[in-house]
């Protein structure tokens, strides 16, 4: 079973390298799993139950795996910006979280299987009396009946009962810590759930006219950075190409992809794939588009194989200038300053704070501000506006001073670079 060391310090937890239940790999941006919480419980302990978003803080380790920190004042409701996760608190407490993967074999002992990512969760001052775990259930169809909690510990499993599901979320109360995740009965009915279609582009290299577009079909509770994180560890550069990627898919059933256009060109392999509701550890492709020539865009569809229904059909566009980022569409003509302004409201939005101290650092060892300037930000309680702060200020002082802040981002996070498209 899985063994995990206590938080020994607010910033940091530290796990067993022998951890068997789930292994030391773990990494989770997202925003695909935000979703407003509906008829949410109403505790009467807690005096304001405001549901409130928070950005955690993000630490990555030498193992390449990241893990997330949400340091909590005062009792109430947060929502993890990352990962989806709801925390009722009823008090002061750091908590800290990462998602893992799951013992399938001890899911299946019990007849169980995972039903949305297994998040091992500590908190020092046992501060957190509520958890909502995101589900993708279609719960006003009559979805969610076989929907359970596993809580993982050192000496066992057990399987809770959520105290409410609503249409976003699997409600339960805790005392204890260690792992959480939805699981659902191996044999419950293969209902449709809200699915991902997601997209990512390997361009040519020059002198060959070869490209791959990678279709991923993935559970909606997924979390987009876990996702990107694990990708670029499989398949190194790539572009994640932002399109509108819901829709609803049923389990084991196979779906087909086909393309506009359609000739000798272009290759679709697998000619089917089935959709594995299950896809919360690795994230392969489920078919992969061969493109022999340069195109601009292409037209992909994705269809029941037995009734031919389109159940997805998206416009994708492929080359650089066209591919969007997280924030939108970014011209490689424009200028370092023109970037930055492009990007600056996901920057703001996107930066964690240790990322903002070390860029502040960065810039001030190289005179790109002053230390008025720093002094300015580091007055700033509100992490938003810090950031506003400082890309506002690098902006204003020209071409030079805004490139060395996007190479010293990129340097700090490329993975935030590249979800601004600022890489």
């Amino acid at each position: 079973m899985s063994s995990t060391n206590t938080l020994s310090q607010s910033s940091h937890v530290q796990f067993s390298s022998t951890d068997s239940c789930y292994l030391t790999r773990s990494h989770s941006l997202s925003s695909l799993t935000k979703t407003p919480i509906k008829n949410l419980i109403q505790a009467a302990s807690l005096p304001d139950m405001k549901l409130k978003e928070v950005s955690p803080i993000i630490t990555a380790h030498e193992s390449d795996d990241e893990t997330y920190l949400f340091q909590c004042s005062c009792p109430g409701l947060y929502q993890c910006s990352v990962t989806g996760l709801v925390f009722v608190m009823k008090g002061e407490g750091d908590v800290v979280y990462r998602t893992v993967p799951w013992n399938r074999k001890l899911l299946a002992q019990h007849h169980k299987k995972p039903a949305g990512p297994l998040f091992d969760i500590k908190c020092q001052q046992q501060s957190v009396c509520q958890l909502h775990l995101p589900h993708c259930e279609l719960i006003s169809t009559g979805g969610g009946q076989f929907l359970q909690v596993a809580h993982v510990k050192d000496e066992g499993i057990e399987f809770i009962t959520p105290h409410k599901i609503t249409e976003t979320h699997a409600v339960v109360n805790i005392t204890g810590f260690s792992g959480y995740g939805n699981v659902k009965d191996e044999d419950s009915p293969p209902d449709p759930v809200r699915a991902l279609v997601l997209l990512f582009y390997k361009p040519p290299v020059d002198p060959d006219l070869t490209s791959f577009l990678s279709v991923l079909l993935l559970p909606k509770n997924v979390a987009l950075r876990d996702v990107l994180h694990t990708r670029k560890k499989l398949v190194g550069d790539e572009r994640y190409i932002e399109t509108s990627p819901h829709c609803k898919l049923h389990p084991k059933q196979v779906y087909t992809l086909s393309t506009v256009p359609e000739d000798d060109s272009v290759l679709v392999q697998p000619i089917e794939a089935e959709f594995d509701e299950e896809s919360y550890d690795n994230y392969f492709p489920s078919f992969q588009v061969i493109l022999e020539r340069n195109m601009n865009n292409i037209q992909l569809f994705i269809r029941d194989s037995i009734s031919s229904t389109s159940m997805w059909q998206r416009q994708v566009y492929l080359l650089p200038s066209r591919v969007k980022s997280l924030c939108g569409q970014m011209p490689l003509s424009l200028s370092p300053n023109e970037r930055l302004l492009n990007v600056r409201s996901c920057f703001i939005d996107g930066i964690s704070p240790p990322v903002l101290n070390s860029l502040l650092d960065k810039l001030l060892e190289k005179k790109v501000i002053t230390d008025a300037e720093r002094e300015e930000a580091d007055a700033m309680q509100n992490r938003s506006n810090r950031a506003r702060c400082v890309i506002d200020t690098v902006r204003k002082k020209g071409e030079a001073a805004s490139s060395q802040m996007i190479e010293f981002l990129s340097e700090l996070d490329l993975l935030l670079c590249e979800h601004l498209g600022l890489v």
